[in-house]
């Protein structure tokens, strides 16, 4: 594959996500995967290191706006940090083999199609939210029940974060609005996105020591990203940023689902060749061993 061809995939996701604000990972992993023939590890992996190093000067912004909340990244860090290395270890159990590539496609397409979900349903959502900001009776979440929560959020995204590279963004800050309705919005955008570094980081870091990090593929997926993001911002000062919103969300959807489809289907012809190549050995094992006759004894 030419080092032009992911150049230009990171501008077709750097603009997306610069006129959205819809998480580069949901879009950039199938991409790579489906369009470019990347196996979904090396996907993965790529993928990790490219979302810290673009999110990172958005982090910077939002830290420097005071719109980062840090005890809110640490609640959840202590949740993702153990998450992300257990999954690890698990994928480096695995090796590289199908199975895992099976797996991460199966993860991976769950993952867009929640992602898109949430990103359909947002308005929704910080409507919910803003709701809940009184002191009605669905505002009830005590403090340690609400750290404790953070902690098991962070869990859940260590560990889809890490083995599928989506998730850190969109799905994160669905939670955390659930979580945290008095916070400002901003102030759960900026939270979001320095979780999403940190967690991206370690974990690229991970797949990085376990070989899956293509570093020129990453390089080439920068270098188109960067102007991508600057141009999808200035299209989205122009154009209804909902319906762009609405329809990438759709169109992952269906991408999503296609993949599923497959994901569901090579797995289940998986099983079937592995329990068909079981059955031989077993009727071997099962039939019953017969002692040689001893040999005649001559007589003199």
């Amino acid at each position: 594959m030419s080092s032009l061809a992911f150049s230009i995939a990171g501008l077709v996701v750097g603009t997306a996500v610069g006129a959205t604000g819809v998480g580069g990972g949901s879009l950039m992993t199938p991409i790579l995967i489906m369009f470019y023939g990347v196996s979904p590890s090396l996907a993965v992996g790529t993928d990790l290191l490219y979302a810290s190093i673009s999110k990172s000067f958005g982090t910077w912004l939002h830290n420097k706006n005071q719109s980062v909340d840090w005890k809110i990244v640490g609640w959840q860090t202590l949740g993702s940090l153990p998450a992300a290395l257990l999954t690890l270890v698990f994928i480096e159990h695995f090796g590289k083999s199908n199975s895992l590539d099976s797996l991460i496609k199966l993860v991976l397409s769950v993952a867009i199609v929640t992602t898109a979900t949430f990103t359909l349903f947002q308005g929704q959502v910080l409507a919910w939210a803003r709701r809940r900001r009184g002191d009605g009776p669905l505002n009830t979440t005590e403090p340690r029940h609400q750290r404790l929560l953070t902690v098991l959020s962070g869990v859940l995204i260590g560990a889809v974060v890490t083995i599928s590279s989506v998730g850190a963004g969109v799905i994160g800050m669905m939670l955390l609005l659930l979580l945290y309705p008095k916070h400002r919005p901003v102030s759960i955008v900026g939270s979001d996105l320095a979780h999403a570094v940190l967690i991206t980081a370690i974990a690229g870091a991970g797949h990085a020591r376990l070989g899956s990090v293509d570093y020129s593929m990453l390089f080439y997926l920068l270098l188109g990203a960067i102007p991508g993001i600057w141009i999808g911002s200035r299209i989205g000062f122009k154009l209804p940023p909902e319906r762009l919103k609405t329809a990438i969300a759709m169109l992952l959807i269906l991408v999503g689902s296609i993949s599923l489809y497959k994901s569901l289907q090579t797995s289940s012809a998986a099983i079937v060749t592995e329990a068909q190549a079981r059955q031989p050995a077993k009727a071997v094992a099962a039939q019953p061993t017969t002692l040689a006759a001893p040999p005649p004894v001559s007589a003199h």
